[in-house]
Protein backbone atom coordinates (compact mmCIF):
# COMPACT_ATOMS: atom_id res chain seq x y z
CA UNK A 1 0.00 0.00 0.00
CA UNK A 2 1.38 3.37 -1.05
CA UNK A 3 0.69 5.64 1.93
CA UNK A 4 1.37 8.89 0.00
CA UNK A 5 -0.82 8.13 -3.00
CA UNK A 6 -3.62 6.39 -1.11
CA UNK A 7 -3.94 8.69 1.90
CA UNK A 8 -1.92 11.91 1.74
CA UNK A 9 -2.82 12.97 -1.80
CA UNK A 10 -6.62 12.42 -1.44
CA UNK A 11 -6.51 14.33 1.86
CA UNK A 12 -4.73 17.30 0.23
CA UNK A 13 -7.11 17.24 -2.73
CA UNK A 14 -10.13 17.29 -0.43
CA UNK A 15 -8.78 20.36 1.38
CA UNK A 16 -7.97 22.40 -1.70
CA UNK A 17 -10.47 21.11 -4.25
CA UNK A 18 -13.11 23.52 -5.52
CA UNK A 19 -16.36 23.21 -3.66
CA UNK A 20 -19.54 22.90 -5.66
CA UNK A 21 -21.79 25.96 -5.24
CA UNK A 22 -25.54 25.53 -5.87
CA UNK A 23 -26.66 27.40 -8.97
CA UNK A 24 -29.71 28.99 -7.31
CA UNK A 25 -27.82 31.05 -4.72
CA UNK A 26 -27.66 34.12 -6.98
CA UNK A 27 -30.23 35.81 -9.20
CA UNK A 28 -29.48 38.33 -11.92
CA UNK A 29 -31.75 41.37 -12.07
CA UNK A 30 -33.38 41.63 -15.51
CA UNK A 31 -33.35 45.42 -15.33
CA UNK A 32 -29.89 46.42 -14.10
CA UNK A 33 -27.93 43.15 -14.32
CA UNK A 34 -26.97 43.18 -10.63
CA UNK A 35 -26.26 39.76 -9.08
CA UNK A 36 -28.43 39.36 -5.97
CA UNK A 37 -27.96 36.84 -3.17
CA UNK A 38 -31.06 34.68 -2.83
CA UNK A 39 -31.66 35.35 0.88
CA UNK A 40 -31.26 39.08 0.48
CA UNK A 41 -33.64 39.03 -2.49
CA UNK A 42 -36.24 36.95 -0.62
CA UNK A 43 -36.07 39.26 2.40
CA UNK A 44 -36.78 42.17 0.06
CA UNK A 45 -39.86 40.41 -1.43
CA UNK A 46 -38.11 39.73 -4.76
CA UNK A 47 -37.47 43.42 -5.37
CA UNK A 48 -33.99 44.31 -6.64
CA UNK A 49 -32.05 46.05 -3.87
CA UNK A 50 -30.03 47.97 -6.47
CA UNK A 51 -32.62 49.42 -8.87
CA UNK A 52 -36.00 48.57 -7.30
CA UNK A 53 -37.08 46.30 -10.17
CA UNK A 54 -40.05 44.14 -9.11
CA UNK A 55 -39.47 40.49 -10.02
CA UNK A 56 -42.08 37.74 -9.99
CA UNK A 57 -43.07 36.37 -6.59
CA UNK A 58 -45.05 33.21 -5.85
CA UNK A 59 -48.51 33.48 -4.23
CA UNK A 60 -47.31 31.61 -1.12
CA UNK A 61 -44.35 33.93 -0.63
CA UNK A 62 -46.62 36.92 -1.16
CA UNK A 63 -49.18 35.64 1.35
CA UNK A 64 -46.46 34.85 3.90
CA UNK A 65 -45.47 38.55 3.82
CA UNK A 66 -49.07 39.80 3.59
CA UNK A 67 -50.90 38.03 6.42
CA UNK A 68 -50.23 38.69 10.10
CA UNK A 69 -47.43 36.38 11.23
CA UNK A 70 -47.45 34.74 7.80
CA UNK A 71 -50.45 32.65 8.92
CA UNK A 72 -53.25 31.93 6.45
CA UNK A 73 -55.73 29.18 5.62
CA UNK A 74 -56.25 27.99 2.07
CA UNK A 75 -59.77 28.14 0.64
CA UNK A 76 -60.79 25.00 -1.22
CA UNK A 77 -61.38 25.47 -4.95
CA UNK A 78 -63.61 23.05 -6.90
CA UNK A 79 -61.64 20.98 -9.44
CA UNK A 80 -62.71 21.55 -13.07
CA UNK A 81 -62.91 18.89 -15.77
CA UNK A 82 -59.39 17.86 -16.79
CA UNK A 83 -58.50 18.46 -20.46
CA UNK A 84 -62.11 19.03 -21.64
CA UNK A 85 -61.08 19.62 -25.28
CA UNK A 86 -58.36 16.92 -25.45
CA UNK A 87 -56.12 19.71 -26.71
CA UNK A 88 -52.68 19.05 -28.10
CA UNK A 89 -50.11 21.36 -29.67
CA UNK A 90 -46.45 20.36 -29.47
CA UNK A 91 -47.40 18.61 -26.20
CA UNK A 92 -50.56 17.23 -24.68
CA UNK A 93 -52.36 19.58 -22.31
CA UNK A 94 -52.12 17.13 -19.35
CA UNK A 95 -48.35 16.93 -19.93
CA UNK A 96 -48.05 20.71 -19.77
CA UNK A 97 -50.03 20.74 -16.52
CA UNK A 98 -47.74 18.08 -15.05
CA UNK A 99 -44.65 20.09 -15.95
CA UNK A 100 -46.11 23.29 -14.45
CA UNK A 101 -47.09 21.49 -11.24
CA UNK A 102 -43.64 19.96 -10.90
CA UNK A 103 -41.92 23.31 -11.50
CA UNK A 104 -44.09 25.38 -9.13
CA UNK A 105 -45.28 22.88 -6.55
CA UNK A 106 -48.83 24.23 -7.00
CA UNK A 107 -51.92 22.57 -8.45
CA UNK A 108 -52.95 25.52 -10.58
CA UNK A 109 -52.36 29.15 -11.46
CA UNK A 110 -54.33 30.73 -8.59
CA UNK A 111 -54.16 30.35 -4.81
CA UNK A 112 -57.01 31.47 -2.54
CA UNK A 113 -56.53 32.04 1.19
CA UNK A 114 -58.08 33.76 4.18
CA UNK A 115 -56.56 35.33 7.26
CA UNK A 116 -55.89 38.71 8.83
CA UNK A 117 -53.77 41.66 7.77
CA UNK A 118 -53.31 44.34 10.41
CA UNK A 119 -55.99 42.48 12.43
CA UNK A 120 -58.41 42.93 9.53
CA UNK A 121 -60.00 39.66 8.32
CA UNK A 122 -59.81 39.29 4.52
CA UNK A 123 -60.01 36.77 1.69
CA UNK A 124 -57.16 36.97 -0.83
CA UNK A 125 -56.48 35.40 -4.23
CA UNK A 126 -53.20 35.55 -6.15
CA UNK A 127 -52.15 34.35 -9.59
CA UNK A 128 -48.87 32.55 -10.20
CA UNK A 129 -47.30 33.72 -13.47
CA UNK A 130 -44.79 30.86 -13.39
CA UNK A 131 -47.69 28.39 -13.78
CA UNK A 132 -48.37 28.46 -17.54
CA UNK A 133 -48.01 32.26 -17.52
CA UNK A 134 -50.80 32.54 -14.95
CA UNK A 135 -53.26 31.88 -17.77
CA UNK A 136 -56.97 32.12 -17.00
CA UNK A 137 -58.51 28.67 -17.30
CA UNK A 138 -61.53 27.06 -15.67
CA UNK A 139 -59.65 26.56 -12.40
CA UNK A 140 -58.89 30.30 -12.15
CA UNK A 141 -62.59 31.02 -12.76
CA UNK A 142 -63.56 28.54 -10.05
CA UNK A 143 -60.98 30.07 -7.70
CA UNK A 144 -62.34 33.60 -8.05
CA UNK A 145 -65.92 32.39 -7.57
CA UNK A 146 -64.86 30.40 -4.49
CA UNK A 147 -63.04 33.47 -3.12
CA UNK A 148 -66.08 35.72 -3.70
CA UNK A 149 -68.48 33.22 -2.13
CA UNK A 150 -66.22 32.82 0.91
CA UNK A 151 -65.91 36.60 1.26
CA UNK A 152 -69.71 37.03 1.12
CA UNK A 153 -70.29 34.17 3.58
CA UNK A 154 -67.80 35.55 6.12
CA UNK A 155 -68.50 39.23 5.34
CA UNK A 156 -64.86 39.93 4.48
CA UNK A 157 -63.32 42.10 1.73
CA UNK A 158 -61.61 40.38 -1.20
CA UNK A 159 -58.10 41.34 -2.31
CA UNK A 160 -56.90 39.93 -5.64
CA UNK A 161 -53.33 39.98 -7.00
CA UNK A 162 -53.40 39.59 -10.79
CA UNK A 163 -50.51 38.32 -12.94
CA UNK A 164 -51.42 36.68 -16.23
CA UNK A 165 -50.66 36.39 -19.89
CA UNK A 166 -54.38 36.18 -20.69
CA UNK A 167 -56.76 33.30 -21.38
CA UNK A 168 -55.54 29.69 -21.53
CA UNK A 169 -55.57 28.66 -25.17
CA UNK A 170 -55.62 24.94 -24.31
CA UNK A 171 -59.16 25.36 -22.96
CA UNK A 172 -60.47 27.42 -25.89
CA UNK A 173 -63.92 28.95 -25.48
CA UNK A 174 -64.20 27.47 -21.98
CA UNK A 175 -61.37 29.77 -20.93
CA UNK A 176 -63.07 32.83 -22.43
CA UNK A 177 -66.26 31.94 -20.54
CA UNK A 178 -64.39 32.71 -17.30
CA UNK A 179 -64.60 36.41 -18.16
CA UNK A 180 -68.39 36.68 -17.57
CA UNK A 181 -68.23 34.12 -14.72
CA UNK A 182 -65.68 36.16 -12.78
CA UNK A 183 -67.58 39.38 -13.53
CA UNK A 184 -70.66 37.84 -11.90
CA UNK A 185 -68.51 36.88 -8.90
CA UNK A 186 -67.36 40.49 -8.51
CA UNK A 187 -70.98 41.63 -8.74
CA UNK A 188 -71.81 39.33 -5.81
CA UNK A 189 -69.34 41.29 -3.69
CA UNK A 190 -70.77 44.63 -4.76
CA UNK A 191 -74.33 43.53 -3.95
CA UNK A 192 -73.15 42.38 -0.51
CA UNK A 193 -71.53 45.79 0.07
CA UNK A 194 -68.04 44.29 0.45
CA UNK A 195 -64.85 45.93 -0.88
CA UNK A 196 -63.03 44.38 -3.81
CA UNK A 197 -59.45 45.60 -4.17
CA UNK A 198 -57.20 44.58 -7.07
CA UNK A 199 -53.40 44.74 -7.03
CA UNK A 200 -52.13 44.51 -10.61
CA UNK A 201 -48.64 43.05 -10.96
CA UNK A 202 -46.35 42.53 -13.94
CA UNK A 203 -47.75 41.46 -16.35
CA UNK A 204 -51.55 41.62 -16.37
CA UNK A 205 -52.78 41.24 -19.93
CA UNK A 206 -55.44 39.84 -22.26
CA UNK A 207 -58.79 38.55 -21.02
CA UNK A 208 -57.75 38.99 -17.39
CA UNK A 209 -57.43 42.76 -17.90
CA UNK A 210 -60.73 42.72 -19.80
CA UNK A 211 -62.57 41.18 -16.83
CA UNK A 212 -61.94 40.86 -13.10
CA UNK A 213 -58.56 42.66 -13.00
CA UNK A 214 -60.09 46.06 -13.86
CA UNK A 215 -63.31 45.83 -11.83
CA UNK A 216 -61.94 46.67 -8.39
CA UNK A 217 -63.33 49.38 -6.15
CA UNK A 218 -59.67 50.36 -5.70
CA UNK A 219 -57.02 49.66 -8.35
CA UNK A 220 -53.41 49.45 -7.11
CA UNK A 221 -50.42 48.48 -9.27
CA UNK A 222 -46.80 47.62 -8.61
CA UNK A 223 -44.21 49.92 -10.23
CA UNK A 224 -43.55 49.46 -13.97
CA UNK A 225 -46.10 46.66 -14.28
CA UNK A 226 -47.32 46.01 -17.84
CA UNK A 227 -51.12 46.28 -17.82
CA UNK A 228 -52.94 45.94 -21.12
CA UNK A 229 -55.29 43.93 -23.33
CA UNK A 230 -53.15 43.79 -26.47
CA UNK A 231 -49.42 44.21 -25.97
CA UNK A 232 -47.39 47.20 -27.21
CA UNK A 233 -45.72 45.20 -29.99
CA UNK A 234 -49.09 44.09 -31.42
CA UNK A 235 -50.39 47.68 -31.33
CA UNK A 236 -47.27 49.07 -33.01
CA UNK A 237 -47.52 46.48 -35.79
CA UNK A 238 -51.21 47.30 -36.28
CA UNK A 239 -51.10 51.11 -36.34
CA UNK A 240 -47.52 51.28 -37.72
CA UNK A 241 -46.56 54.03 -35.28
CA UNK A 242 -44.11 54.31 -32.41
CA UNK A 243 -45.86 54.28 -29.04
CA UNK A 244 -45.09 56.80 -26.26
CA UNK A 245 -42.38 55.97 -23.73
CA UNK A 246 -43.71 53.77 -20.93
CA UNK A 247 -46.98 53.13 -22.78
CA UNK A 248 -49.26 50.64 -20.91
CA UNK A 249 -47.00 50.66 -17.86
CA UNK A 250 -48.44 51.29 -14.40
CA UNK A 251 -47.20 54.88 -14.13
CA UNK A 252 -48.61 55.75 -17.58
CA UNK A 253 -52.02 54.30 -16.64
CA UNK A 254 -51.98 56.19 -13.32
CA UNK A 255 -51.37 59.47 -15.17
CA UNK A 256 -54.29 58.68 -17.49
CA UNK A 257 -56.81 57.84 -14.77
CA UNK A 258 -56.98 54.05 -15.02
CA UNK A 259 -55.36 53.36 -11.64
CA UNK A 260 -55.72 54.78 -8.15
CA UNK A 261 -52.21 54.08 -6.85
CA UNK A 262 -48.79 52.78 -7.88
CA UNK A 263 -47.24 51.34 -4.74
CA UNK A 264 -43.96 49.47 -4.19
CA UNK A 265 -44.38 45.89 -3.03
CA UNK A 266 -42.91 46.56 0.40
CA UNK A 267 -45.60 49.17 1.18
CA UNK A 268 -48.64 47.42 -0.30
CA UNK A 269 -49.57 45.61 2.92
CA UNK A 270 -49.80 48.81 4.99
CA UNK A 271 -51.73 50.54 2.24
CA UNK A 272 -54.20 47.66 1.98
CA UNK A 273 -54.78 47.71 5.73
CA UNK A 274 -55.53 51.44 5.66
CA UNK A 275 -57.84 51.23 2.64
CA UNK A 276 -59.74 48.13 3.77
CA UNK A 277 -60.36 49.39 7.30
CA UNK A 278 -61.59 52.67 5.86
CA UNK A 279 -63.94 50.94 3.38
CA UNK A 280 -65.24 48.56 6.08
CA UNK A 281 -65.92 51.44 8.48
CA UNK A 282 -63.37 50.22 11.04
CA UNK A 283 -61.13 52.31 13.26
CA UNK A 284 -57.53 52.87 12.10
CA UNK A 285 -55.08 50.04 12.73
CA UNK A 286 -53.44 50.00 16.16
CA UNK A 287 -49.72 49.37 15.72
CA UNK A 288 -47.90 47.04 18.10
CA UNK A 289 -49.30 45.56 21.27
CA UNK A 290 -52.68 46.61 22.60
CA UNK A 291 -52.42 48.77 25.76
CA UNK A 292 -53.36 47.01 29.03
CA UNK A 293 -56.84 47.74 30.39
CA UNK A 294 -56.99 50.56 32.94
CA UNK A 295 -56.78 49.52 36.59
CA UNK A 296 -60.12 49.64 38.46
CA UNK A 297 -60.63 52.71 40.61
CA UNK A 298 -60.26 52.09 44.38
CA UNK A 299 -63.55 51.70 46.25
CA UNK A 300 -64.70 54.67 48.33
CA UNK A 301 -64.25 54.11 52.11
CA UNK A 302 -67.41 53.33 54.10
CA UNK A 303 -68.63 56.22 56.29
CA UNK A 304 -67.57 55.83 59.93
CA UNK A 305 -70.25 55.51 62.61
CA UNK A 306 -69.68 58.21 65.22
CA UNK A 307 -71.49 58.71 68.52
CA UNK A 308 -74.23 60.72 66.89
CA UNK A 309 -74.83 58.34 63.99
CA UNK A 310 -78.25 56.74 63.64
CA UNK A 311 -78.48 53.01 64.27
Amino acid sequence: MNWISNYVRPKINSLFSRREVPENLWTKCDECGQMLFHRELADNLNVCTNCGHHMAISPRARFAALFDGGVFTEVKVPEPVADPLRFRDTKKYPDRLKEARAATGEKEAMLVAEGEIGRTPIVAAAQDFSFMAGSMGMHVGNAIIAAAERAVRTKRPLVLFSAAGGARMQEGILSLMQMPRTTVAVQMLKEAGLPYVVVLTHPTTGGVTASYAMLGDIQIAEPNALICFAGPRVIEQTIREKLPEGFQRAEYLLDHGMLDRVTPRGRIRDELVTILRMLMGLSPEIKGELPPPPAPAPAAPAPSKGPGAKK
